[in-house]
């Protein structure tokens, strides 16, 4: 098993990545099927460099990196579904905000003892204005206390 980087730093746990990051180098992401505008397709080399850098053991990623990026991922989305990203009318589902803003607040309540403070402070506030802003989005608001995550962290008004 391996963590794999991509580009914007975003870290991703599993078996396949190593196709992910070939498909990446070769630039089948991208549309095209060469290596830096050379023209020519990646070697075993460049591939196994790339590879490389790209991936590192499991066993090397702290436990404090990988809560903490879940709890990134899973507030990305949370943001997305509740309708904060570039085209919410497109793209807010408020069923799939709830389900992501549940796993979130479980996740931090879970995990906060086990990383910083300082990690775990700044994950709390954005699940609060995750939670506000689900309230804002819904024609009709949740009662105090049942709304998203609340099980958790009690009421947000």
């Amino acid at each position: 098993m391996s963590v794999s980087k991509n580009s914007d730093e975003s870290t991703f746990v599993g078996e396949s990545h190593q196709d992910h990051a070939a498909d990446h180098i070769d630039g089948h992401e991208a549309g095209h099927d060469t290596v830096h505008g050379t023209g020519r397709g990646p070697d075993d080399a460049e591939l196994g460099e790339a590879l490389d850098g790209a991936t590192r053991d499991i066993a090397e990623v702290p436990a404090v990196e990988i809560i903490t990026t879940a709890a990134v991922h899973l507030m990305s989305a949370a943001a997305v579904k509740v309708g904060l990203a570039d085209d919410p009318e497109s793209q807010i589902d408020l069923d799939e905000a709830r389900k992501l803003i549940n796993a979130l607040a479980g996740l931090i309540k879970a995990g906060a003892p086990e990383i910083s403070d300082m990690h775990a402070r700044s994950l709390r506030d954005g699940l609060r204005s995750l939670q506000l802003a689900f309230r804002e989005a819904s024609v009709i608001p949740d009662a105090i206390g049942q709304g998203p995550g609340e099980k958790w962290t009690g009421p947000v008004n």
